[in-house]
């Protein structure tokens, strides 16, 4: 599989991760779904995204909202695309609305299948089990505003993404305390920091932190 997973910030932050993004992509003219969280304000959001990568000679998008009715024409353009990114906003809401229009199982194979599925903040954590990290911890999480029940979401790795990761004490003592009582790694990762996954292999690209066991380290 070739997954990217960015944090958050701006253009100059992730340098490195769009560099990873373009090596995993490798193709002439190629096709990139944009799939936001929601389809409020979302063509501006399609728009920022399109001027940004426009930058590296990027020229055919496409802007998928999945919680407004879509044709199976459009999907199927999608489905075909080289690569989809999934958007960053209320993990939560992005979660019901995959699920609702039955995206999920089509995504995951997009990627099994070879295709580069990118995700940022909500994006990204809805590549891993599911989405814990969105509610949690409790001074730090987004709302349930759609009280989403099931939280599985791609499982398409086998850890846990916390986003947009600050390096303080309180988040130390609610992470470490996290995965004493599971088995599951936390990577935690601050804007501009991220995790690549070509095939087997996973990469960290900026300065990141692992929990695991009750217990912190930095990565980089």
């Amino acid at each position: 599989m070739n997954l990217v997973f960015y944090s958050g910030g701006d253009e100059k932050e992730n340098q490195n991760l769009d560099r990873a993004f373009l090596e995993l992509l490798a193709k002439k003219n190629p096709v990139v779904t944009f799939i936001p969280s929601s389809s409020y304000l979302s063509e501006q959001e399609f728009k920022s995204f399109v001027r940004h990568y426009s930058k590296f000679k990027i020229t055919r998008f496409i802007h998928f909202p999945i919680d407004v009715p879509f044709d199976s024409i459009l999907f199927n353009e999608v489905m075909r695309s080289d690569a989809i990114h999934l958007g960053g906003g209320n993990t939560f809401y992005f979660l019901n609305s995959l699920r609702k229009t039955k995206l999920l199982p089509k995504l995951k194979a997009f990627a099994q299948k070879g295709g580069l599925l990118t995700g940022l903040s909500a994006g990204a954590i809805m590549m891993t089990e599911n989405i814990e990290m969105a509610g949690y911890p409790e001074f730090d999480r987004d709302e349930n505003i759609v009280n989403v029940t099931n939280m599985t979401a791609l499982n398409l790795v086998d850890f846990l993404f916390f986003p947009h990761f600050r390096n303080s004490a309180r988040y130390d003592v609610v992470f470490k305390k996290y995965t004493r009582s599971s088995n599951k790694i936390i990577y935690a990762c601050p804007d501009g920091a991220g995790i690549v996954i070509r095939d087997d292999e996973i990469r960290f690209v900026g300065k990141c932190y692992a929990f695991s066991a009750g217990h912190k380290f930095t990565i980089n």
